[in-house]
Parts: C-alpha cells; structure tokens; sequence
C-alpha cells in the first residue's frame, strides 16, 4: 500500500510559499498540505491552521489533531524548498525499515549563489540541545506523533517543536538518513564563530527558560535529573604552598599571550598565587616570550611538557598535577584577558561563600580592540543552584572564567582533547558537586579571525557537536545509573 503524508509549513511570502506548496505536490505522496500563520493570500486545496507560530505547543497540538495520515512530514522554514528525486519516497521508506519515531536527513544549501553539502550529525542519547540541527524538513511517524503530543504543554510559546522531538526520542529512534534528499535556501551568511553564542544572547533569555524547563521535565520522565542535593568540599583536606593558580596553556599564541600574561600579573589579591604556562611546544616565538617574563618574575611556572601528544585538557592535567599547582586553579585562555585587577580576588573568595567544587564567572564579548561587540556581556543567568546541573545537559558551555577546587579536578581528569575539555569536566564535578557562579563580568573573550572556532567548516562544526553530545551521553548515563 502506498504510504500517505501530510505536510505542514509556516506562511512566508507568497512566491516563496506558493514555490514549497508546488514543490510538495509534485509527489504522489502528500495527501494534504497545511499552512502554519496568518494567510493573506487563497491557495487552492490547502489548508491551514490558527496557529502564529510553528514552534509553539499549540501548533503542535493542531498539527497532531489534524493528520490522518502514515507520515507527517513538518518544514520549519518559510524559504523556498526544493525536494530531490523521489526524496520524500526516500523518508517514508526508511521511516518505514526503521520504525523510527522521526526521520531527518542530510540536505544541500544555496548559499551566497552557490550550492554547498549540509550533512548533519547521528542522533544520540545525549543530543539534547535545543539548537540541534536535523536541518529544515522532519518526517514524523504519525502513530507516534499523536503519543508524543500528551507531553507537550499548549502554553508554550518557544519549546513546542523542541518538546515534541524529546517526547518522540522516548518512543523509538530518531534516524538520520545520510543522503542529500533537499535543498533550501540558507539565510543566515555569518561565521561559525559569530553563531556559537546565539544560545546565551540575552534577548532570547525568555526562550532558554523555557526550554529549559522543557528539558527538566523530559529528564524527569527517563530517570537523569538529579535533585539539588551535593556533597560538601573541605578545602583544608590537602595542604598547599599557594592558595591559588592561574593556568594557560598555549600553542602559538605570540600575538595575543604577553597581553594575558600582564592581565595576570596586575592582579591584586590578599593572597599569594602564582600563573602557570604550559608552552605546548610553541614555534613561533611564544616559548621565548615566556621564559623572558618568567626571567622577571618569580610567580611564573614555565612548562614544558615531555608529551607530544597533548591536546588543551592533557595541558590543563600538566598544570594541575604539578607540585606549583594551588589550592584553587582559575582559567585563563592565551587569547584573552581578566575585566580588571580584581578577578582572581573575587573567584576565591566565591569558593569560600559557596562551598563549592567549581566557580564559573561571565565574561564579555569584545573585539581585538576590547570594544565590545554583540552579544555584549554573557552571564549565563539560566544557571540557578537548583537546576544549573540538570540544565547544563541543555546547551553547549558552562561559561568563562572557569576555576577549580584543586583536589576535585585532580581526581577527575580532563579529556585529552582540543575542544570540550573544559565542558566535560564541569558536567562530571557537577553531577557530585555544587558549582558556584558570578554573574558580573570577570573576563574579556577576544573574537578574532584567528580564533580556534572564527570560521569552522560544516564537518568542523559538526565534529565539535556530536563530541559534545557524546559527552553529555556519557554523562547521562552515568546520572541514571547514580538514580538507579
């Protein structure tokens, strides 16, 4: 029996509109076609509902109610859609093999006049971000729509669609078919490094509450919250000659390093601390700058590793197991600089308020210039004692400058790894402790063309997510089994 599928897409303009409608009723397939928004134009045989926005739960909602068919199949852009051969027959087949709750492909991009390859990641336990990419056009199984739909709250306005694929993840596989089965139009034409912080601008700050709470519940339901209950730290366990260290490690960095190294030494605290550099086998002169400020002042820690096989994190596990290490270690990345002489006063004594593991300040965005640039000031205000931990599994950073109760971070090594390290670690001390937070900006985030994510290609983006979704499976199945 020939498979039938229901279509539902938001309202744009009507060329762009009209061009997806007919682009959907070429197939032989697709038994009706539903618009989501206010119409302003007829379109005969198409149907629509009252819903403004296509991510709300009252949409999803209507669209539950309203198909009748195997398969429905949801576009979420209002950009012109273009299906390949025989690409919708393509979704139902493997929707079909699979039995998978909802099916998602890799897709093409017109981009700046050219066409370009847009693969997406495999869908995992811990792909729990609200900004995962299943790209624009999602196949639905309608049996399990229909299930899936009792978890999802009318009210909201923003998690609808978000809610909705966390639901049908607890039914069946979500299945990725790695053939480019369309093309849409791409709109958005910045860098990688201009998108990264999308999620923690504070105008979306009302969105991030709500899919916050949407991901709270759907841990709830399959046994990986955990509740607000920590182990205490004793920070007189262990004995240390200093209270405090400041780690960079560094590869290559000459133009940026001397301009941290200063932002370190002015610091003024009523202890003593020390700033420890792991010179990552540097070639371009970096290794000759900091032998020359160590030659100047007794508080730095030069450090050379024997290993030529490490990443950041295997840096960071140099600095903190060295005998110089202090009783706290605060981050400080070679491109970047503390707001001001205060900051590593404020961290410690954060730790002694708080009692906690781990302290994570906010930073500011600014240019090479220290101008500040959009989003401006990133606080991570979603973070609360109550539910930091549990929402951390939710978006795709914790926050800078990052700091560590020594003892902890030396029992819990850091991943040997470029990118994530330091993501990885703050979700494993938080599954056991309470991390503390200071929402005034501590740090100046410098963007510039030569930062490690200013312009990554879709397979580096790509590579990037799916290591920091398999790092919240991980984590994720450590926290059922601590609930089990």
């Amino acid at each position: 029996m020939t498979q039938t599928i229901n279509c539902f897409l938001p309202v744009g303009n009507q060329e762009e509109t009209l061009s997806t409608i007919n682009e959907l009723k070429n197939s032989n397939l697709v038994s009706n076609i539903f618009l989501i928004g206010k119409v302003s134009f007829k379109i005969e045989g198409v149907k629509s509902l009252e819903s403004e926005s296509l991510f709300s739960g009252k949409a999803i909602h209507e669209i539950a109610q309203a198909t009748d068919t195997d398969f429905t199949f949801i576009y979420i852009k209002t950009s012109p859609l273009k299906l390949g051969q025989f690409a919708l027959n393509r979704f139902t087949q493997v929707a079909s093999d699979t039995n998978a709750s909802l099916t998602y492909s890799d897709f093409k991009t017109f981009k700046d006049l050219k066409l370009e390859n847009h693969p997406v990641n495999d869908y995992q336990e811990g792909s729990l971000r609200d900004d995962f990419d299943f790209g624009s056009l999602l196949c639905l199984n309608t049996k399990a729509l229909k299930k899936a739909v009792n978890s999802v709250d009318k009210n909201n306005k923003y998690a609808g669609l978000y809610s909705l694929r966390l639901a049908l993840s607890e039914q069946a596989e979500l299945v990725r078919i790695p053939e480019y089965l369309y093309t849409e139009e791409e709109l958005d034409s910045r860098k990688s490094g201009e998108k990264i912080f999308d999620y923690v601008d504070p105008k979306n700050r009302s969105v991030q509450i709500e899919m916050e709470d949407v991901c709270t519940e759907f841990l709830k339901r399959t046994d990986g919250y955990l509740e607000p209950k920590f182990t205490e730290v004793d920070f007189k366990s262990e004995q240390f000659d200093l209270e405090a260290s400041v780690i960079i490690p560094v590869l290559n960095r000459v133009k940026t390093l001397e301009d941290a190294i200063k932002s370190v030494l002015s610091q003024k605290s009523d202890f003593d601390f020390n700033l420890i550099i792991v010179d990552n086998h540097s070639t371009d002169g970096t290794t000759e700058l900091i032998q020359r400020y160590a030659n100047q002042d007794n508080r730095i820690v030069h450090l050379i590793p024997e290993r030529k096989d490490l990443g950041i994190g295997g840096c960071w596990n140099e600095a903190v197991h060295h005998k110089a290490c202090g009783r706290f270690a605060i981050q400080l990345d070679s491109d970047d600089l503390y707001a001001d002489e205060t900051t590593i006063q404020q961290v410690i004594e954060n730790f002694h308020k708080e009692k906690c593991a781990m302290v994570v300040g906010s930073y500011q965005m600014v240019n090479f210039k220290l101008e500040e640039i959009p989003p401006g000031l990133i606080d991570h205000k979603e973070w609360t004692p109550e539910n930091g931990r549990n929402n951390a599994l939710r978006i795709n950073g914790l926050g800078a400058p990052r700091a560590f109760y020594t003892p902890v971070i030396r029992e819990t090594p850091l991943p040997n790894v470029n990118y994530g390290e330091d993501y990885a670690l703050g979700l494993a001390i938080s599954r056991k402790y309470q991390i503390g937070r200071i929402y005034k900006s501590l740090y100046l985030c410098r963007r510039w063309d030569e930062n490690s994510d200013a312009s990554l290609s879709i397979e580096k983006m790509n590579a990037h997510n799916s290591y920091k979704d398999r790092i919240r499976t991980i984590e994720l199945k450590a926290r059922k089994r601590l609930n089990q």
